[in-house]
């Protein structure tokens, strides 16, 4: 499944590229690079191990790739894009996010507001200081609109690529319907490895 971008509510498909291709599971007919035909200079220890790799090279792969709905955290606590830079400081801060999809009034992902963005509005929010702008600001001011989305069923090799190109830690995950069921991050990335590794990655 592709991997969205999200502008104002406007969806449209993010450019994909190859990620690797597997190998090919068998030679056609008539190739001219046919297991029976070797370079003359390899002795035969070298063409077993040609042959071996060969034969290895076909086999099927048992496990399907990951995908996002393996590793993605779910149900997925998200904001009104009318709520206070408070609001959003206190949940960040007692549940430990870093990210927080905000929707708009009838339910739809309109932007995404980091903890690093509330400092960089507000950075009195982690002072004793006067927190008055904060509590008047609303997260429509300094959510980033620009939202890259995926599905339950986009790969997860795929989604790393993407949030390396971009530079962002956090994917929110909609389904069919353009509904948020989870969100995977860099941090849901690295557990996955550390838990579930090592990862198959072939489709």
């Amino acid at each position: 499944m592709p991997i969205n971008l999200a502008v104002n509510g406007i969806t449209e498909i993010y450019p994909t590229k190859q990620v690797g291709s597997r190998p090919n599971r068998a030679n056609p007919v008539g190739d001219r690079e046919s297991h029976d035909q070797h370079p003359p200079s390899l002795d035969h220890s070298a063409l077993t191990a040609q042959t071996a790799y060969r034969q290895a090279s076909i086999q099927q792969h048992p496990n399907p790739a990951v995908l996002a709905r393996d590793l993605m955290k779910s149900p997925v606590l998200s904001l009104p894009s009318d709520s206070r830079l408070l609001d959003a400081w206190a949940i960040m801060s007692q549940k430990s996010f870093h990210h927080v999809p905000v929707t708009s009034f009838h339910g739809t992902l309109v932007g995404m507001v980091s903890y690093r963005d509330l400092l960089l509005h507000v950075p009195e929010l982690i002072t004793a200081g006067d927190k008055r702008q904060a509590a008047q600001k609303r997260l429509a001011e300094i959510m980033i609109s620009r939202v890259i989305t995926a599905t339950p069923t986009t790969e997860i090799r795929e989604i790393a690529r993407v949030m390396l190109d971009e530079q962002i830690h956090a994917v929110p995950i909609l389904d069919n319907h353009r509904l948020l069921v989870g969100i995977l991050s860099t941090h849901d990335l690295l557990q996955g490895i550390a838990n579930h590794g090592p990862l198959e990655l072939w489709t």
